[in-house]
C-alpha cells in the first residue's frame, strides 16, 4: 500500500511540473501600440508561446509577423476569432487605452488572463467594468511599465521598506518624457490614438504621467494622494493640436509628496526618479544606476555614493515571464506595480490631473 502511495504521489507530482512547464499559451490582442516589438521580438525563452494574434489592419499584421519571422497563420481579424481558434490561457493588449476595457469584456468571461500596456484604462469608469470583471470572473488584470523592471526602482524600495534607511518619504520627484512621440519616429498606426484625446485619455499627461502616478501609488503601498493639481500646456501645437504636450502633476499626502514633470519636450529621453527621506535620498538614474546619500537625519556630512546595480533576476526582469508566473501561481502581485489595486488608482490620479488641468483647482480624492 505505501509502495502503491508513492507512486501515486510521484505521477501527481511529475504531472503537476510538466503543466507548469509548458508555456503560457499567449495571445496578442492589436499591434498598434509600438510596445508590441516587445513581444514579437522576444527571444524565445520557452515561457511563453504566442498562439495567436488578432489585428483588423491585416497589412500591418502581415509586415510584423514577416518582420519577425513568425507563421502568418497566427493572424485573426478579430479578439473573438483568434480566441475561438487558438484557445489562449493569457492575452497580453496592445492598442489603444480605450480599447482595453472591450479585451477585458470579451476575454474575463472566458477566463482569460489579460496584461495591458500602461495605464489601466483610459478613464476611472472604464477601470471599474474591467475591475469588476476581473474579480467576478477569477482572472489576473495586470498592467505593464518599462519602469517596473528597473533594478534602481526595486533597490530603492528595499532602501526604505527593507533597511530603513532613508526614514519616512517626504518627498518624490518623477522624470519621464522624451523629444515626443512623432519626433523620435514612432509608428503613423500608434501615432493615430496615441495624439487622440478619447483614445488615449490625453497627451503627455497620460503618456508619461502614468509612470510616476504608478510609481508613487507603489512607494505608498497603495495610499491614494489627498489631492491632485496639475498643470497642462500645448508647445507644439502645430504637431500636436488635440492633446497637451506638456504635464506637470502634484500629489499631496499627509506627510508627502511628489512631482511628476511628464514631457514630449525634453531634448533628451528620460525616465528617472528622486526619492527624499527623512535621513536620506536615493537617485534612480533609469535601470542600473544609483546614486545615494544617507544618513541619520541629524548630520549633514553624509556623501553621496554611486552604485552599479545588477540586473534582476527571472521572472522579475521581465513583463512576459512575469505574466506568466503569476497566471500560475508562483509570484501573487499584491500592491505591486503591475497589480490591479495600485493601477486602479493610477487611474484616478490621471482622471483628476486631467480634471484639474481643466478647471485649474485641485481636485480632492
Amino acid at each position: 500500500m505505501k509502495t502503491l502511495k508513492l507512486i501515486l504521489f510521484c505521477c501527481v507530482f511529475l504531472l503537476t511540473n510538466l503543466m507548469y512547464a509548458k508555456p503560457l499559451r499567449l495571445g496578442i490582442a492589436g499591434f498598434i501600440h509600438d510596445h508590441v516589438h516587445q513581444i514579437l521580438g522576444r527571444p524565445a525563452k520557452g515561457d511563453v508561446e504566442i498562439v495567436g494574434v488578432a489585428e483588423p489592419n491585416r497589412e500591418l499584421a502581415m509586415r510584423y509577423l514577416k518582420r519577425y519571422n513568425l507563421p502568418e497563420n497566427l493572424w485573426y481579424p478579430t479578439l473573438e476569432a483568434m480566441i475561438a481558434a487558438t484557445k489562449p490561457e493569457a492575452v497580453c493588449a496592445f492598442n489603444s487605452i480605450f480599447e482595453h476595457k472591450q479585451v477585458v469584456e470579451i476575454c474575463a468571461p472566458k477566463g482569460i488572463h489579460v496584461m495591458v500596456e500602461k495605464p489601466l484604462a483610459v478613464n476611472t469608469a472604464h477601470a471599474k467594468v474591467m475591475v469588476a470583471l476581473a474579480k467576478k470572473h477569477n482572472i489576473q488584470l495586470l498592467t505593464n511599465f518599462e519602469t517596473t523592471w528597473y533594478s534602481s526602482h526595486q533597490v530603492a524600495y528595499d532602501l526604505i521598506y527593507g533597511k530603513n534607511a532613508l526614514g519616512d518619504i517626504r518627498k518624490v520627484v518623477v522624470h519621464d518624457g522624451h523629444k515626443g512621440p512623432k519626433e523620435i519616429g514612432c509608428s503613423q498606426e500608434f501615432l493615430s490614438w496615441l495624439t487622440d484625446p478619447v483614445m488615449n485619455g490625453g497627451g503627455a499627461v497620460i503618456d508619461f504621467g502614468c509612470y510616476g502616478a504608478n510609481l508613487m501609488t507603489w512607494l505608498m503601498k497603495g495610499e491614494r494622494p489627498l489631492t491632485v493639481t496639475a498643470v497642462t500646456q500645448q508647445m507644439k501645437p502645430d504637431v500636436y493640436p488635440k492633446v497637451d504636450d506638456e504635464a506637470t502633476i502634484i500629489l499631496t499626502y499627509p506627510k508627502s509628496q511628489a512631482i511628476i514633470q511628464a514631457s514630449w519636450n525634453w531634448p533628451f529621453d528620460r525616465k528617472d526618479m528622486e526619492i527624499y527621506g527623512q535621513k536620506g535620498y536615493v537617485v534612480c538614474d533609469r535601470t542600473l544606476q544609483m546614486r545615494t546619500r544617507l544618513g541619520d537625519g541629524v548630520k549633514r556630512d553624509a556623501v553621496e555614493e554611486k552604485r552599479e546595480l545588477t540586473k534582476l533576476s527571472a521572472p522579475y526582469d521581465d513583463p512576459f515571464s512575469y505574466f506568466a508566473a503569476v497566471i500560475k501561481g508562483e509570484i501573487k502581485p499584491e500592491k505591486d506595480l503591475s497589480s490591479l489595486e495600485v493601477n486602479q488608482i493610477v487611474v484616478e490620479i490621471l482622471e483628476a490631473a486631467v480634471q484639474s488641468a481643466k478647471t485649474g483647482k485641485a481636485v480632492k480624492l
